[in-house]
């Protein structure tokens, strides 16, 4: 498992800073859906060296957990997150839910190239769960819909609060 920096830049501020974008070992992702740009850079990069400027914020993202997916070796030109912070009293069943039948449930979909969960310890949404895929068409697979409509599933949803479900391309 590996932590992380995670650059988000709302590109209608600007263009996205080229020290971010540069860096080595950085993954660009491009929002389908609006102006966000993500970059992950591994956690040994320096973020004081990568200015981020205007538009762009810094998160550094802890490891939760991370599972090679029914598709894993394949090209994964897409990704999808789900942020969210969960209320006050929730989060082992959150936490529980996503290591055991969710995060599990969903590698296990074919498209699914990876599953992985990271921790913002200090910023808000604190919970990241991403997914690489080989097709956004994973998404609506009878067996996806399948994972996300379970009882458990359905108890702890209610819990989440300032969520963003994205998907993105490779930039």
């Amino acid at each position: 498992m590996k932590d992380l920096w995670l650059f988000k830049h709302d590109a209608a501020t600007g263009a996205l800073p080229d020290a971010v974008h540069l860096a080595p070992g950085t993954q660009c992702w491009q929002s389908l859906e609006g102006p966000w740009t993500y970059v992950y850079a591994p956690d040994g990069a320096d973020p004081e060296r990568h200015a981020t400027g205007s538009g762009t914020s810094r998160h550094r993202l802890r490891c939760l957990q991370m599972l090679d997916g029914a598709s894993a070796g394949q090209g994964a030109p897409y990704h999808y997150i789900v942020e969210t912070d969960v209320l006050a009293g929730h989060e082992d069943d959150l936490n529980a839910w996503y290591a055991q039948e969710h995060l599990p449930g969903l590698a296990s979909v074919p498209g699914t190239v990876r599953a992985a969960r990271y921790l913002d310890a200090t910023g808000s949404p604190r919970y990241y769960a991403c997914y690489d895929l080989a097709s956004p068409d994973a998404l609506g697979s009878p067996a996806w819909l399948a994972v996300r409509a379970t009882a458990w599933s359905a108890r702890v949803r209610p819990a989440f609060r300032n969520t963003r479900r994205t998907m993105f391309r490779r930039g």
